[in-house]
């Protein structure tokens, strides 16, 4: 699940308990059920918004069988359906007419996270929780809900068939059925982290150091490798899915200028798990002195990856080399807006001062997780 993460001034669950119970269509107890005019929701300028229309559009269309059924197939056979990919084969001209609009939408999506449109889709949507495949039978008509932003809201938003907005509980998974939009996190993750480095190479933020030219007369380079992990905060809710983490490891290139290397970790999908990934951390060759600082943060549907570039370049760039290190977390950190520390790309966790001789175990600064670590020399062939 992805986490909720602190907020700057800390250095910087599991949702829906719906009384929405029933057979084809639930009983509205303590949901809204609400007719008529819609309560302002997320502008289409935000990905959620672009969600919540697909939501509505997608909810609408399950009112016809065959459409319904060829979905509710789909649903079952993997967990994350490519919504794209389904209105392109659909079976029925009620599915068919959601082509454009979905296509329209990957497209919008691709924009507000900064990423190029040759991405392709980015639009999923799955069961809520896995407990949902017992209940989702053939006379079943699922609500539509959105993955959401707001990891501490007390309620999500579902739309019916009928066109209404369901106001749920979020405590419980509920025991009516519903699907989930969300975007395809990992594939969006890995495209955005292109974005971000390049960007930074660009503005000569990450670019290959001369030094490595000693290193390869040594026949290799020394890293810092992690041996395990594990993040604490835990506050997500259960339709959110599996975190993309990543790791921004900061200190002085050999050009004497900040530098910045983004480090992906795919791996570390759930707090309170430990990790054993022995990933390579950082490569010393690239530093100029033996100290450099990581922030780790997380992925998540609002994430811009060309502001998330344009902030750390207009930060990192007006910071000169003093001849000593500076450690560069805080001036990272500063040049993230407010946003960025609840649910957009997460704050999660901040070391200080890693050195090439670093090892063992290493408490964050802001006591939201560790990591151990070892000194590890990569040998050429």
């Amino acid at each position: 699940m992805r986490r909720a993460r602190r907020r700057r001034n800390a250095l910087i669950g599991v949702m829906l308990s719906a009384v929405v119970m029933g057979t084809a269509q639930p009983a509205v107890a303590s949901a809204a059920a609400e007719r008529g005019p819609r309560p302002a929701s997320a502008p289409q300028s935000s990905v959620r918004g672009v969600e919540e229309a697909i939501a509505r559009s997608l909810a609408s269309s399950l009112s016809h069988s065959a459409w319904r059924a060829q979905v509710r197939a789909a649903a079952l056979s993997t967990d994350e359906v490519d919504l794209q990919a389904l209105t392109d084969q659909a079976c029925s001209p009620v599915g068919a007419r959601l082509q454009s609009s979905v296509s329209g939408a990957n497209r919008h999506v691709a924009g507000l996270k900064g990423l190029p449109t040759s991405i392709g889709s980015l639009l999923r949507i799955r069961l809520g929780a896995p407990s949902m495949r017992a209940r989702l039978s053939a006379d079943v008509t699922p609500w539509v809900a959105v993955a959401g932003s707001d990891d501490h809201a007390r309620v999500i938003t579902a739309y019916d068939s009928l066109g209404r907005r369901h106001s749920v509980d979020a405590t419980h998974v509920p025991e009516f059925p519903l699907y989930v939009v969300d975007i395809d996190a990992a594939k969006a993750h890995r495209a955005g982290l292109r974005v971000l480095s390049k960007a930074l190479a660009d503005n000569g933020l990450s670019a290959p150091q001369a030094g490595r030219a000693n290193a390869a007369a040594a026949a290799g380079w020394w890293a810092t490798k992690v041996t395990a992990v594990e993040v604490n905060d835990d506050q997500e809710p259960w339709f959110k899915g599996a975190a993309e983490m990543f790791s921004l490891v900061t200190g002085f290139g050999q050009d004497g200028k900040a530098r910045v290397d983004s480090v992906d970790m795919p791996y570390l999908d759930y707090d309170g798990n430990v990790y054993y990934p022995n990933q390579i951390l950082v490569n010393w060759s690239n530093y100029k002195y033996n100290l450099a600082d990581v922030v780790m943060m997380e992925d998540d549907d609002g994430t811009n990856y060309k502001s998330l570039a344009q902030a750390l370049t207009t930060a990192l760039l007006t910071i000169t080399d003093q001849g000593t290190y500076i450690p560069l977390v805080n001036a990272v950190l500063a040049a993230m807006p407010d946003s960025w520390f609840t649910d957009d790309p997460d704050y999660v966790e901040s070391w200080y001062t890693l050195s090439k001789n670093s090892s063992g175990r290493l408490n964050g600064a802001a006591g939201n997780g560790w990591m151990t670590v070892e000194p590890y020399f990569v040998e050429q062939f």
